[in-house]
């Protein structure tokens, strides 16, 4: 039940942002959950599970949604006096086309027949090129902030558990989440208990999962 610090919270959020990101366009947002009785209303949201009662509860968002946004925010919060002419090149034109889906994804399915079409002659990025696609964009993206997250909290002797059984219809119910955002997980944070892992670790062999070419 001991409290996380917000201090604590802070600096492994300030981690998690590290993360790289697909063009740097930082697909993500991120909900801390402190109150005790919204963190009650999640507890049967999220099954039941006992990692649920953690003292700290945090949503990760993905949001495929923000990337015209990010463009211009790079561009207005870029770190030097000066932009080099590629970045502004590419975050006021090729990426306002790349991320573009279009109206119910029309725009996307005309470049994918464009790049069905180019890619005869050469490599090119084909994707994402739909809504679908951007949504799996997005994803992988806040994937890598989330395990930054972890491993942020985990240097400062918390422990973390990642929470993808939830009940997405009634999350959306209690929390406060934007239309076209993604809940990636709900990462439970607090001190680890006696009988916090409950068995020894399993993992496959790495032979199972690896080729050497």
């Amino acid at each position: 039940d001991e409290p996380v610090p917000d201090a604590v919270i802070r600096d492994c959020l300030e981690m998690a942002v590290l993360a790289p990101s697909s063009c740097n366009l930082q697909p993500w947002s991120f909900q801390v959950i402190r109150d005790a009785q919204l963190r009650a209303r999640l507890h049967p949201v999220c099954l039941g599970q006992q990692a649920a009662r953690a003292p700290l509860l945090i949503l990760v968002l993905a949001r495929p949604d923000t990337w015209r946004e990010a463009c211009a925010g790079i561009l207005e919060h870029w770190p030097e006096a000066h932009i080099p002419e590629p970045v502004r090149r590419f975050y006021s034109g090729v990426a306002q086309f790349q991320y573009n889906q279009g109206p119910f994804g029309l725009l996307g399915l005309f470049k994918r027949q464009l790049v069905r079409l180019l890619g005869l002659r050469k490599a090119l990025m084909r994707r994402p090129n739909s809504l679908a696609e951007m949504r799996v964009w997005a994803v992988k993206s806040t994937a890598l902030a989330a395990q930054n997250l972890m491993l942020a909290f985990q240097s400062h002797g918390y422990a973390t558990c990642p929470l993808e059984g939830f009940d997405e219809v009634r999350l959306r119910k209690v929390l406060d989440i934007p239309r076209r955002a993604i809940p990636v997980m709900i990462l439970a944070v607090g001190r680890q208990g006696e009988r916090g892992v409950y068995n020894p670790r399993l993992r496959f062999p790495l032979e199972q999962h690896v080729q050497w070419l």
